[in-house]
């Protein structure tokens, strides 16, 4: 997940967490320093990553602190306007296979709340929304979300796994860029992956030559195609596992339509001899910084997508990259300032005043500056030949 909002800070600039979140925190440490120790000394990034995040009880997304919203540490594009859902309820209606709706990582249940609220208004309702949530605290606060709409509540599914033979549309929204990366680091022509250590109390990086032959393969691949071969040092990450799930996903379709929604870019632009740092980056009470190796447990973790390496994903699995957009170009073809001037009534003071908040949450989806240009969006299908609403202007695969 991301703040769409987040403040930059160092981390010496960041809230103290509470009693409550440090001794949870002390808790994931001495996990993950057995699992070190039991590893003999030093785990892989993306493990350390992986156990920060998802460890049963104790990783972020496992625990039951608050996340998303004013309370929580970054908000996401559901929860700053309702027009959102509604533009995606707007692509499912079109896909004409909308019949059924799977959301992989429903947060709070906002987005699935507006999407069957709008479908709803639509005459066109999913015979059944399933949310593929394996958080038993968020599956709660959706539940209790989507208990807003009693009459609809009953079409909601939630599953631990995915269902084999899906015909539907499959949405995503912020789920690859909370996958745990692969992070690794040009020296001197050699490639090295980092490695997580915990030294004096605290958890340090190291780096060791590796050997792997998928981090090889594709280091030299990028090195290839992209300008990193041109600097001597240079430290970025890899996210295989968001690879390997959506071939994963692949083969439980059986005719579908999948839309991806993350911060990410085409690769040229990712793996820039200028970003030599990477794009990981940390979340703690909206305030954003590249330190993961602290706050664990009670902070998000995060990167970029590299949407070349999830196309090439798709095309291995016989999917078809059906379109691939900006958030603000996504958005505006599927009618977004459409829905904006319906709402526009403006007959007293307090409907002007709605209408300008919802004014406000619309430059925050699309200006560049803010969610427009970063988010990006791209349309997979499997055994779908039907239309392809959001990519009729400014589709820029060509770029991937």
């Amino acid at each position: 997940m991301s703040s769409s909002h987040a403040n930059s800070a160092k981390s010496g600039d960041l809230p103290l967490p509470n009693d409550e979140a440090k001794a949870h925190s002390l808790r994931l440490v001495k996990q993950l320093q057995d699992q070190i120790d039991s590893a003999g000394g030093q785990i892989s990034f993306e493990a350390y990553m992986q156990s920060a995040l998802f460890m049963p009880e104790l990783g972020y997304y496992r625990c039951g602190t608050e996340k998303f919203g004013a309370l929580g540490d970054f908000i996401t594009a559901p929860e700053i306007s309702a027009l959102f859902a509604q533009s995606l309820a707007q692509f499912i209606k079109s896909t004409g296979i909308g019949s059924a709706v799977l959301e992989v990582g429903a947060g709070t249940g906002l987005m699935a709340k507006g999407i069957l609220q709008a479908l709803d208004k639509q005459s066109a309702l999913p015979d059944t929304y399933y949310i593929l949530e394996l958080s038993a605290e968020l599956r709660e606060r959706q539940r209790q979300t989507l208990s807003l709409i009693p009459n609809l509540l009953d079409r909601v599914k939630w599953l631990d796994r995915l269902p084999d033979d899906f015909c539907g549309v499959v949405v995503a929204n912020e789920l690859l860029d909370a996958m745990p990366v692969t992070r690794f680091r040009l020296s001197d022509e050699k490639i090295f992956e980092q490695q997580v250590i915990f030294n004096n109390g605290v958890f340090e990086y190291r780096y060791i030559e590796t050997a792997k032959a998928r981090l090889l393969a594709r280091v030299e691949e990028l090195k290839q195609q992209t300008s990193i071969g041109e600097v001597s040092e240079y430290l970025s990450e890899i996210n295989f596992i968001a690879e390997d799930w959506l071939k994963s996903l692949a083969g439980h379709l059986s005719s579908a339509v999948v839309l991806l929604i993350d911060y990410g870019y085409p690769r040229s632009a990712y793996y820039h001899a200028q970003r030599n740092m990477g794009t990981l980056m940390c979340h703690f009470q909206h305030r954003a910084h590249p330190d993961p190796l602290i706050l664990t447990g009670i902070q998000d973790i995060t990167a970029f997508i590299d949407f070349t390496a999830m196309a090439d994903a798709a095309l291995e699995a016989d999917m078809e990259v059906r379109g691939f957009a900006t958030q603000a170009h996504f958005l505006l073809n599927l009618g977004l300032l459409d829905m904006l001037d319906s709402n526009k009534t403006e007959t007293t003071q307090e409907d002007l005043i709605e209408f300008l908040k919802s004014s406000g949450e619309v430059k925050r989806l699309t200006l560049p500056g803010e969610m427009g240009e970063t988010f990006k969006v791209m349309a997979l299908a499997k055994n779908y030949a039907g239309e392809m609403s959001g990519f009729e202007q400014y589709d820029i695969r060509h770029l991937l």
